[in-house]
C-alpha cells in the first residue's frame, strides 16, 4: 500500500461488537493492533463510511472493519473476522 489515509494513525477505539466478537473469534486487541500495523492494503466496505482492512493473523487472511469518527479524530474498529 503506497499511501495510507490519514485517519490511519489516529488513536483506536474498540466497538462493543468488536469486543464480543475478539472473545468468540479468540484474539485480543495486541493481537488487532498486530494485524492492524502488518495490514496489507485496504478498500471501501459496503457500509458507507467504513473501510476493510486486509491484514493477517495465525497464518489466515483477515479483514478487519474499521470507521473514521471524522469528529473526535478516532479509528473505531467494529469488527474483524478470518476470510474463508
Amino acid at each position: 500500500m503506497a499511501q495510507w489515509p490519514a485517519w490511519w494513525s489516529w488513536e483506536l477505539e474498540l466497538s462493543p461488537h468488536l469486543l464480543k466478537r475478539m472473545a468468540d473469534r479468540r484474539f485480543n486487541e495486541a493481537e488487532l493492533r498486530l494485524m492492524l500495523e502488518e495490514a496489507s492494503g485496504y478498500h471501501e466496505n459496503t457500509e458507507p463510511g467504513r473501510w476493510v482492512v486486509e491484514t493477517r493473523h495465525a497464518e489466515h487472511t483477515w479483514e478487519v472493519i474499521v470507521e473514521p469518527d471524522l469528529q473526535e479524530k478516532v479509528l473505531v474498529v467494529v469488527t474483524a473476522y478470518p476470510v474463508e
